[in-house]
């Protein structure tokens, strides 16, 4: 069954602790109806216990579903957990996504190697530069007690020039990533002469509810005014069955894409792209959607 579905109004928030109390953008009178809109993405619960995405997007009006489309599998963890032993070898860390992080986690636990971490590895590793992309997986580096520096950078483009405005390292940074990565990120270090060694630690498969939960979806719901996807790889993995539940409809549908590699995806697959959002943030997420939905006029 589909996962969660958003608060309507800032009423929940406010009572909850958990935001202004104001209401953000709120629709003219004749943008009223609730709009359904469908974000294929695993749930994750912060502080207020809520998908942070599925309360940003009530805030607007919108009421936000959630579908997991991929699994991970995490791959050469011996080798990944000797090199995070090893600090004095890299000249840093590189962290694009949250999976990598927890490939550490996963290291350190089945090593038994927590203690060492937080008493002296932790320490050697924060004398270094240690690199993210968005406020998710920074939030993330720093539960392990690492500081980071680039979150604010939007996509790995705009980290790889972050990190090219830096001094360079005389050693390697270490860039633990999934088996599909963008290119760019590397090319670009490379370049500029900065080293980098990659590892590959998890691998992206297709989660084996997609299509039951979709159809579940499609058959409560109806035609979602907008869907967004949030990797070239869960868009691989769901598109079929999008367009199948769709059918001629599917022009009626706004997609969505949480970056420019997104982006660039859904084009290639002949899709408009209505709405990128400008971080991989849910506050720009729900920005970029309510100016994309709503009707002329308003």
């Amino acid at each position: 069954m589909p996962v969660g579905r958003s608060q309507h109004t800032n009423e929940w928030a406010e009572a909850h602790g958990c935001g202004t109390g104001i209401l953000k953008h709120a629709p003219c009178k004749d943008c009223q109806a609730i709009m359904k809109v469908l974000l294929l993405k695993d749930p994750k619960e912060d502080d207020c216990g809520q998908d942070p995405y599925i309360r940003e997007l009530g805030l607007y009006g919108l009421e936000a579903t959630l579908i997991p489309v991929l699994s991970f599998e995490f791959l050469s963890l011996s080798s990944f957990s000797e090199k995070l032993s090893h600090p004095e070898g890299y000249g840093g860390l590189i962290f694009t996504s949250p999976r990598a992080v927890e490939a550490v986690e996963l290291c350190l636990e089945k090593d038994n190697k927590t203690e060492v971490w937080k008493h002296s590895l932790k320490e050697k590793w924060n004398a270094k530069s240690v690199y993210v992309v968005g406020s998710a997986t920074s939030s993330l580096v720093n539960k392990i007690g690492l500081d980071t520096e680039g979150e604010s950078c939007g996509n790995a483009e705009k980290l790889a020039e972050y990190i090219c405005s830096r001094e360079s390292p005389a050693l390697p940074l270490l860039f633990p990533c999934g088996t599909v990565k963008g290119e760019i990120l590397p090319k670009m270090l490379k370049d500029k002469g900065i080293p980098m060694e990659s590892i590959i630690v998890y691998q992206k498969v297709p989660h084996p509810g997609i299509q039951v939960n979709l159809h579940s979806y499609y058959s409560q719901q109806g035609i979602p005014a907008s869907i967004t996807f949030f990797s070239p790889s869960g868009l691989t993995h769901s598109l079929k069955h999008i367009q199948e539940l769709s059918g001629d409809n599917i022009g009626r549908i706004k997609f969505a894409a949480i970056g420019p590699s997104t982006a660039r995806a859904l084009a290639a697959q002949g899709l408009p792209v209505s709405c990128t959002a400008e971080s991989p943030t849910p506050p720009a997420l729900a920005k970029g959607l309510r100016l994309a939905l709503q009707a002329p006029g308003c």
